[in-house]
């Protein structure tokens, strides 16, 4: 893969994306509204993405082997982006999320005790909404909560591209994200190491249960793997492996060398990765197509002493 064009990438896993590309020889162009520099070596486009005139006009003639998006969010994105780059690739990776099958987003999902498959959630049948105001949050809050505004922009997103692309298309619907210490900006790892290393207790559900997981610099691999398959449509990208927010937590304590304590919760007060629904993800569509997926055992201790380390940092 010769030319490539980043959407996003200029920060935690979309920064190991942007190396991988440049490092294997590729020439990248990243698109973003400036707010970061990117990296050395790197072709800087400045323009906000839902600006149709805006991108188009920043893009000039440039032409990309494929396109990776990391920051499309709502069918109106989604749209925008078939527009725009119709005839300047022939290639679309989508990062999507594992919030797509939240059975809590959407009344049209039950939750599942097995780990589900792509077609819980099938693009091609998804409605789609595009007067909602999704370039709006205040306005959207009338009609969803965060989570639930998240979830469906996803949805719809993905259900634009498998209507309308007129190019090769897949959305890779990542599992949770962990590693990288102080760049992981969600905090959440960092928040079960400080708790457990404290002796404070982790807030979690009475029967927490299993979750999916994936390495910052796995999930760049598979989105830089997908850019370069032939792949079409959703394909789950997760470590093997799922855990609740208990066992997590055991394997932070076990990391730590000490205990993990809990106290019973619910709703908005309850750690994250902690869910009173399966919410697991399966891979097997994705490695039957050859990408590779590690044990989330083994990477996930190195997670852990990385979140441990930029904890120590911040309190120095």
């Amino acid at each position: 893969m010769r030319n490539v064009c980043i959407i996003g990438g200029s920060r935690y896993f979309g920064l190991h994306l942007v190396s991988l590309f440049r490092d294997a020889g590729a020439a990248v162009t990243l698109v973003n509204r400036g707010s970061a520099a990117p990296p050395p070596g790197v072709d800087h486009v400045r323009a906000d993405r839902s600006d149709e005139a805006a991108l188009a006009a920043a893009l000039g003639d440039r032409t990309f082997d494929a396109v990776v998006d990391q920051v499309l969010y709502t069918p109106v994105q989604a749209a925008v982006a078939c527009r725009v780059f119709a005839g300047r690739t022939p290639r679309y990776v989508m990062t999507s999320t594992m919030e797509v099958y939240d059975p809590a987003t959407s009344p049209l999902l039950a939750a599942a005790d097995a780990p589900v498959t792509e077609d819980l959630v099938d693009p091609a049948a998804w409605a789609v909404d595009p007067d909602l105001p999704w370039h709006d949050p205040e306005a959207l809050a009338r009609y969803f909560d965060a989570a639930t505004a998240y979830a469906e922009g996803k949805r719809q997103a993905e259900a634009v591209l498998a209507r309308s692309a007129p190019f090769s298309w897949a959305s890779v619907r990542s599992a949770h994200v962990l590693g990288g210490g102080d760049r992981d900006f969600t905090g959440r790892l960092a928040h079960y190491v400080e708790r457990i290393a404290a002796g404070r207790p982790v807030a979690v559900h009475r029967d927490a249960r299993p979750t999916s997981f994936v390495h910052h610099r796995e999930i760049a691999a598979v989105l830089a793997r997908a850019a370069a398959s032939e792949a079409t449509g959703p394909l789950n990208a997760c470590s093997h492996g799922s855990l609740t927010a208990v066992g997590l937590s055991e394997l932070i304590a076990e990391r730590l060398g000490t205990t993990a304590r809990y106290r019973t919760a619910d709703g908005a007060d309850v750690s994250p990765y902690s869910f009173d629904r399966a919410y697991a993800m399966d891979n097997g569509r994705a490695a039957a197509l050859g990408f590779p997926f590690s044990r989330t055992a083994d990477w996930l201790p190195g997670a852990v002493d990385e979140a441990a380390a930029a904890v120590a940092g911040k309190a120095l």
